[in-house]
């Protein structure tokens, strides 16, 4: 069985026919006097009725992320959302996940704690926790972490907020980053031991074993299906040699972008200008902002440069092909989806149905015909 998740960056799609002349990034130095509150408003709206949509569709989960200082994501605050949505989803199983919360930008990550325990408690018991590093360009935001400094401090607040959620206190913790004398959450979560925690990454071999050590659902973003199966194999591997268990396809998380039309030709056509825009527009990096020094190891950068390197320049087939993003009939996609489930092996399926600019009609026609005639076998395979 597979479980399908909608996902949605909400983006600020606004964005001015020049960009590329005069700007190489939507991230940190792009003015924020191309932002326009009252399309804003207009834009989040839409946003939330497409993630609700999604969710009476059938889709097992919404998800959102946290993003900061940029047009490619308007989420600077996923808990937010995501306490709307517990309301919006209120009465049914939806699983709300927060894909996730960058908490080495926390300087007291017990803040996360009670909010995803806040939530969890609203909501039932349906909420996931994503814990990431976060791209290295919202560390230009936030001046006071050291990029360098990331990966230790994410994993001594994952350490900070696991505890807080599963020990009794008040207790103290005492760290490299964080020293506080009294840890003593309320409330606390309702799932027990704590809200499942994921791990959203793009390959790095520390996070793959990080993820594999706790039994985590690892979630593969932004990287095509060589990428994703050389990465989803490591799992396994060192989930058994390192760490004697079998892994399960539950902890392997797929993410990709998905358009569904009548016809092959026609989805090709009311795909492609968002596709281009998306990435001429929103996925557009400055190596110097998205890769500070200290940032990735050496391997991981060759790695994800590597992935990046032509993208825009790429063919909609070639990119269908390197499973980069799935467009055509009903069929089809339903067709390229199993087959990339068997090769993969994937548990769960994170799909963005919102891509670029895409209007509100089109997402709306693009979840309604994906959850009334793909959503259901996709679900189904594996049994």
């Amino acid at each position: 069985m597979v479980e399908v998740f909608a996902m949605h960056l909400m983006p600020y799609m606004d964005m001015p026919d020049d960009f590329r002349d005069n700007y190489d990034t939507s991230w940190v130095t792009f003015p924020n006097s191309y932002y326009n509150p009252e399309k804003g408003h207009e834009y989040y709206n839409q946003f939330l009725e497409q993630i609700q949509y999604s969710a009476s569709m059938g889709f097992d989960g919404v998800a959102v992320n946290e993003h900061h200082q940029n047009a490619y994501g308007n989420m600077p605050s996923p808990n937010l959302i995501a306490a709307i949505l517990t309301q919006a989803t209120k009465g049914t199983n939806t699983k709300v996940a927060i894909l996730g919360n960058i908490i080495p930008l926390h300087d007291i990550p017990q803040r996360v704690a009670e909010e995803i325990a806040m939530l969890d408690v609203i909501s039932g018991g349906r909420i996931i926790s994503g814990f990431v590093r976060g791209v290295g360009a919202e560390y230009f935001s936030f001046r006071n972490v050291n990029p360098a400094d990331s990966k230790a401090r994410f994993f001594e607040a994952h350490d900070l907020i696991k505890r807080a959620w599963t020990e009794p206190g008040p207790f103290e913790f005492r760290g490299k980053y964080y020293d506080f004398p009294y840890v003593n959450i309320w409330p606390r979560p309702i799932q027990n031991p704590h809200p499942p925690i994921w791990t959203p990454s793009a390959g790095s071999i520390d996070t793959v074993e990080f993820a594999a050590e706790h039994r985590y659902t690892y979630a593969m973003t932004a990287l095509g299906k060589d990428s994703a199966v050389k990465t989803f194999n490591d799992y396994r591997q060192i989930a058994e040699e390192k760490f004697g268990y079998t892994a399960q396809p539950s902890q392997l998380c797929w993410s990709n972008k998905v358009y569904v039309a009548e016809t092959d030709e026609k989805a090709r056509q009311e795909f492609e200008e968002h596709v281009k825009f998306f990435f001429d527009k929103h996925f557009t990096e400055s190596k110097h902002l998205h890769f500070p020094p200290g940032y990735l190891a050496d391997h991981s950068m060759q790695k994800i440069l590597a992935s990046r390197e032509g993208r825009a320049d790429r063919t909609m087939e070639k990119m269908f092909e390197e499973g980069n993003i799935t467009y055509g009939s009903p069929e089809t996609v339903r067709q390229r989806l199993t087959e990339l489930h068997e090769e993969m092996g994937f548990g769960v399926l994170n799909l963005t149905m919102h891509t670029g600019n895409m209007p509100h009609w089109k997402v709306m026609k693009n979840i309604d015909l994906f959850g009334r005639e793909v959503l259901p076998h996709i679900q189904n395979l594996g049994q």
